[in-house]
């Protein structure tokens, strides 16, 4: 039975190594960004660096590793129907939101959203860092330009991954615009044995 992550929201959890995590975009066009820590150490978790240097390479796919700070596995993707997900970016945060869309209201974004899971486990905020986001598009150019394109992601597609070791993971229904396409959707999630 998949858990509903409402729009703009986020939540955490415990997971074991071997279980499954499905995280699916129901509607299309939604990230959702994921991130982790050692359940047992909260000073080993995810690493945008280690992940894009141990993998070679800035595109993540089925069989791509996510890589702890101490440089031990995460997660494994094992099945992945978009094969297009970023994890050069920062989590969007109050600031980001000043910053590319000072018209609007500042929201908490998923940055704050994990703050505030994480919390109810006693991990602190400046522990948080890049998160792996999940379905999202961001094209890089000739010139290393960085550019936020609409999420390939359709309605009902999905990407498992692998746990490696115990768990506390971090997800949300990302918050920003141009990340979503400018609309806000739910991400659903299955932690399966």
């Amino acid at each position: 039975m998949s858990k509903v992550i409402m729009p703009r929201s986020g939540t955490a959890f415990s997971m074991k190594a071997g279980q499954l995590l499905k995280v699916i975009d129901p509607e299309g066009e939604q990230v959702a960004d994921l991130y982790c820590f050692n359940q047992h150490n909260f000073h080993e978790y995810l690493s945008s660096g280690r992940s894009l240097d141990y993998n070679e390479s800035l595109h993540f796919c089925r069989g791509s590793k996510l890589y702890s700070n101490f440089s031990n596995e995460m997660f494994e993707i094992i099945e992945d129907k978009v094969e297009d997900h970023d994890f050069l970016l920062t989590p969007c945060s109050k600031d980001t939101f000043s910053h590319f869309y000072p018209e609007e209201e500042a929201v908490p974004g998923c940055y704050g959203n994990l703050v505030n899971a994480f919390a109810d486990y006693g991990i602190p905020e400046h522990l948080i860092s890049t998160t792996f986001n999940t379905f999202m598009n961001v094209a890089v150019d000739e010139k290393g330009r960085i550019k936020v394109l609409p999420p390939k992601s359709k309605a009902g597609d999905y990407t498992i991954f692998k746990a490696k070791m115990d768990l506390i993971v971090g997800l949300t229904a990302c918050s920003a615009g141009q990340s979503n396409n400018f609309s806000y959707k739910p991400i659903h999630y299955e932690v399966i044995d």
